[in-house]
């Protein structure tokens, strides 16, 4: 009987041999010795016995025996071979008391290669097992640039928290997010029992990742279980059986195929609203069933109150034009305070309760809750006020207020009377510092001269006391007043003598956009039609989908008001774009090419500022506590080497 199974061992080696062959690669098992003469070894460390997974045995430590395994440890001697006899004695003893004595394995860059036992290996291999008893002796090498190098070390901080070879990732970050997943750290680890749990939940899910496993999807057990730790919560995930797992897996289907394609973003950046006849006609047929208005109840999820929070008095005004402009057909009800990752969650779980079937979730934060809540109740269309998202589940929504800002910085430089302009931003959250530097070459257009000074109010609980430049008299400020608070500090204004004189506002005509967003859904939007489905679609709209706008005061000069309409025009019919043209950073370096448009995901993602900027953006951990969880999820880093060599690679391409 093992010599049978033998046989058919060497037909997995020889194939596999023939296959690395096709490949021009080397078809028997790597050696570590000769893989590692030419590194610093820094250490070597005795971990002791462990069961690890056979997946990640992958050559062997000396020269000796490799040549009688192709790379997949099956055999490649012949059956007259005294190794066929020492195999098929190896098979029978694990099917008759099984295999318990520990192999020798060095560990090399979370990968083994095996000292003694590489029969014990190969045959274990044959019979698909999951792991094997091994004493593991680790090499670490020495530090450097070198990005796989820089993952090891990431490895190393994750296996000190769960004693875990089961997870194995390819890119830098991602370790050390699931470590947050989970909530631990190399100085919190995880206790035994701990450990033991956290091993067998991903091996449960490994089994059911493997069964649903699409050809082509392109990603691996590590990627998957990462977003699904971060979407459902560990402390719900280790408590899942392996059926639960696989109805998860089934409505997180599609967020892992999106994750597998890169987590492309779709644009829409304009409204689907004014359709001919036949263009409407076939919506109505692709969509699933005709919605009306008064079918709908619409949720709407604020983090504070509309009293206490200008962001969410903002939406509070659009919520209530909305039900306006369907003169009462629809239904809408406010969900406040929801302030905490548990809030949000009872908030949407009550919207859910109350029978809303559309739910705007005016937070970035919110976004996980709300992809946790749309793939377990896929009858009910959750949007989250954010941009540059990659979720199927939801879609995500966000004016391009880069558009207005930039107008702003043009009235600034014309009604400043020195070559000094302030300018105070918040949080440096994916698309504010897009804001910043538009408003700088808006400035820069009418004055080249000008500058921008730039504070942050996010950095301070008394934004009020920054004090700004004696040459300060422009300042653009918060785009809304919060009402509880009151104050003139607000859009552009002129501070002179400590008395303020508000010029315009950057006004985001939320209501509009709800209108218009709603029309997407009755109207069988195909980026509303397709959520849930392989697509991530984030709305963006602005100036020419009539959702901004700026609102002048009486004191702004009619030539000033005359240039304002032209640019707003051009900007509107396409004729003009704030991101066009030579471009430079701070440090003077060249960000855009004279031919050049900055693309819009570029324009979201932005995270350098214009030369004509004095200011800077400050790390995450300069803000207040409460902001610091908004920004780790949707903030921007300064400009690093990294981005600075894409910057080149880009403009060398454009020259080419």
């Amino acid at each position: 009987m093992s010599y049978v199974e033998y046989m058919n061992a060497v037909r997995l080696g020889k194939k596999e041999y023939q296959h690395a062959i096709l490949k021009e690669k080397s078809p028997f098992l790597p050696v570590l010795d000769e893989m590692i003469k030419d590194v610093d070894i820094v250490s070597e460390v005795n971990l002791g016995i462990m069961t690890i997974p056979l997946d990640n045995i992958v050559g062997t430590k000396t020269a000796g025996r490799t040549q009688a395994f192709a790379s997949n440890f099956m055999p490649l001697m012949n059956e007259k071979s005294e190794f066929c006899v020492k195999w098929c004695n190896v098979y029978d003893y694990q099917m008759e008391k099984g295999i318990d004595e520990p192999v020798i394995v060095y560990e090399y860059m979370n990968r083994f290669y095996v000292q003694e036992g590489n029969k014990r290996v190969s045959v274990l291999k044959y019979l698909k097992a999951y792991g094997i008893v091994a004493r593991v002796i680790r090499l670490i090498p020495k530090k450097n640039d070198n990005p796989e190098v820089q993952i090891y070390y990431e490895f190393l901080d994750f296996y000190k928290a769960t004693a875990s070879y089961n997870v194995r990732f390819e890119k830098e970050g991602k370790y050390e997010r699931l470590l947050k997943a989970i909530n631990v750290s190399p100085d919190n680890p995880l206790d035994k029992e701990e450990q033991k749990e956290f091993r067998q939940t991903y091996e449960i899910f490994e089994v059911v990742f493997k069964k649903f496993y699409i050809d082509g999807m392109n990603l691996s057990v590590a990627d998957a279980f990462l977003k699904y730790v971060e979407l459902f919560g560990y402390d719900t995930v280790k408590k899942r059986n392996e059926s639960q797992i696989k109805a998860d897996f089934k409505n997180l289907k599609n967020e892992l195929l999106l994750s597998a394609k890169g987590s492309q973003i779709e644009l829409v950046t304009q409204p689907k609203e004014e359709l001919h006849t036949g263009e409407k006609l076939l919506n109505w047929l692709w969509s699933v069933s005709k919605i009306e208005p008064e079918m709908l109840k619409i949720a709407f999820i604020y983090p504070k109150t509309s009293e206490t929070s200008r962001w969410t008095y903002g939406h509070e005004l659009g919520r209530i034009y909305l039900e306006e402009s369907f003169h009462g057909k629809l239904k809408t009800v406010v969900y406040d305070h929801a302030d905490s990752e548990e809030e949000v969650c009872n908030c949407i779980k009550q919207a859910i309760n109350d029978r809303c079937n559309v739910i705007f979730a005016v937070g970035p934060q919110m976004a996980v809750q709300c992809v946790k809540t749309a793939v377990q109740h896929p009858e009910v269309k959750i949007f989250n006020c954010s941009i540059n998202m990659s979720y199927s589940s939801i879609c995500n929504y966000y004016p391009r207020t880069f558009e207005a800002k930039f107008l702003m910085g043009a009235l600034a430089a014309a009604m400043s009377e020195t070559d000094k302009i302030g300018y105070m931003a918040d949080y440096p959250i994916y698309g504010m510092v897009a804001n910043i530097n538009a408003f700088a070459l808006g400035a820069s257009m009418v004055n080249p001269r000008i500058k921008v000074y730039l504070n942050w109010s996010g950095l301070t609980d008394k934004p009020e006391d920054i004090e700004w430049d004696k040459d300060i008299e422009i300042i653009s400020g918060v785009d809304m007043i919060v009402p509880e608070k009151a104050s003139r500090e607000y859009g552009l204004y002129r501070l002179e003598n400590g008395r303020i004189e508000n010029l315009a506002m950057v006004f985001c005509n939320w209501g509009k956009f709800y209108e218009k967003m709603i029309k997407q859904i009755c109207f069988g939007s195909p980026e509303i039609r397709n959520m849930k489905k392989e697509k991530a679609s984030n709305f963006w709209w602005g100036m020419s989908e009539d959702v901004m706008d700026i609102i002048y005061s009486d004191n702004i000069p009619n030539a000033s008001h005359r240039l304002l309409d032209l640019l707003s025009n051009s900007i509107c019919n396409g004729t003009l774009h704030p991101f066009e043209g030579k471009i430079y950073a701070q440090n003077d370096r060249l960000v855009s090419e004279d031919i050049y448009k900055l693309p819009l995901m570029e324009i979201i993602q932005m995270n350098w500022l214009l030369n004509n900027i004095i200011g800077e953006i400050p790390p995450i951990e300069a803000f207040k506590k409460d902001a610091q969880s908004l920004l780790r999820f949707q903030g921007v880093k300064s400009m690093n080497k990294m981005y600075s060599k894409q910057i080149d690679e880009k403009l060398s391409k454009m020259c080419s």
